[in-house]
């Protein structure tokens, strides 16, 4: 956008100083109205942003040309001054609806990938005291605006460290990261999101969706896990209707004998 706006205003002091040029040239000894330059730059003025007040118009052949060259080049620059200013307000208006606002938030609950037992999560979490009451970020690049209006939203890569600083990752209470399908290793991806939220938060629950729930790599992060094996959270979904969580959040992960949901 900043080059953007750097071409429109070397095109309009191009504009300004090639114009008015032409105009004092071969309109000051001929034309009545043009005293001084600064009657030229009222006239490239008004001339460029089609204002047309007629108080200074050109008398000669070349002095018109100026002019056509000065409107064309003005409807063009302002034009996109206007769209550059309107696309700039639209996104500082929806920041919070296009995942674009920083989260003030601290001890909520981040949500990492809006998957289906995401969602499921989100639309139960007033069946949970440790959750209710907490604001909620949801994290993720798979949708384009905010899923939920009452939520946070950061629209992002949760691998991003821009996005989970965006998410105020450091300051969550508790952090869920679920399993992001479209990989051909979910389990690789959700680890590595996992790595990278304990170096900003190393104090938060952070619970885990792994479709291999033994899968060795976990030793590598150490015991403060709480695992969420897909298949389970699928029959709890299957069994209630709903994802009950409610056993895995009672649980301290390092009492965990194994991983499991209710």
């Amino acid at each position: 956008m900043l080059s953007r706006v750097r071409l429109l205003l070397v095109l309009l002091v191009v504009s300004m100083v090639g114009t008015c040029s032409v105009f004092w040239v071969y309109e000051h000894d001929v034309n009545p109205h043009i005293k001084t330059t600064g009657d030229t730059l009222w006239w490239w003025f008004v001339s460029s942003t089609t204002v047309g007040y007629g108080d200074i118009s050109p008398v000669t052949t070349q002095g018109r040309l100026a002019g056509v060259f000065a409107i064309l080049i003005g409807v063009y620059c302002y034009t996109n001054f206007i769209t550059i200013t309107a696309d700039s307000l639209h996104g500082v208006t929806n920041q919070k609806k296009l995942g674009t606002a920083t989260v003030k938030a601290a001890g909520h609950v981040v949500i990492c990938e809006y998957t289906a037992f995401a969602d499921e999560l989100i639309q139960s979490l007033d069946r949970y005291p440790e959750l209710n009451g907490r604001e909620v970020v949801i994290l993720t690049d798979l949708v384009a605006v905010q899923p939920y209006p009452q939520h946070h939203f950061v629209r992002g890569v949760p691998l991003s460290p821009t996005a989970l600083r965006q998410a105020n990752i450091s300051a969550a209470g508790f952090i869920f990261v679920f399993a992001n399908a479209r990989f051909q290793d979910p389990d690789l991806k959700t680890l590595h999101v996992v790595s990278r939220i304990q170096k900003l938060n190393p104090t938060a629950r952070i619970f885990v969706e792994m479709i291999d729930p033994q899968s060795p790599l976990l030793g590598y992060l150490g015991n403060s896990l709480t695992i969420m094996p897909s298949r389970q959270l699928l029959e709890s979904i299957l069994r209630n209707k709903v994802m009950d969580l409610s056993a895995v959040l009672a649980t301290k992960p390092d009492d965990q004998a194994k991983p499991g949901v209710a």
